[in-house]
């Protein structure tokens, strides 16, 4: 529908996207970053390969590309590649198939918020950063 009153919100729209789905990461991010040992030890009580190098990779990705997305710049790119990392961490983080009672419960609420935010970076993959974003292309 060419008139549709939608299109005259699209670009804020996607910008309020953009932070909605980083917000969550941008706080997670932080505490990792202000308590890098004790991510590290988390890490390795999870059973994760590496701790140090896979705290790195979450601090770089809940911060840096966070912020290159929430701004906009190398949105489709970087959408995929967060998408990529949210099913990493649903897929180690939140085995729910290997729990019971609550704590099976909890996992696959968490597993399956993951995989909506997987909807949702894909969805910004597919439109760009709309017109308020810092760098690349916008449509």
């Amino acid at each position: 529908m060419p008139n549709d009153p939608i299109d005259r919100w699209r670009d804020a729209l996607i910008l309020l996207a953009r932070l909605l789905l980083m917000g969550l990461f941008l706080i997670s991010g932080w505490g990792k970053l202000t308590d890098f040992s004790g991510t590290v030890a988390y890490m390795a009580s999870q059973g994760a390969p590496l701790p140090v190098l896979a705290t790195v990779i979450a601090l770089v990705m809940e911060v840096l590309v966070a912020l290159a997305l929430v701004a906009g710049i190398l949105t489709r790119p970087l959408a995929l590649l967060f998408a990529l990392f949210v099913l990493g961490t649903a897929l180690l983080g939140h085995r729910f198939w290997m729990l019971e009672g609550a704590e099976r419960a909890a996992n696959l609420v968490q597993f399956y918020k993951n995989l909506s935010i997987i909807g949702g970076l894909l969805l910004l993959a597919v439109t760009g950063p709309g017109r308020y974003a810092i760098g690349g292309r916008r449509n």
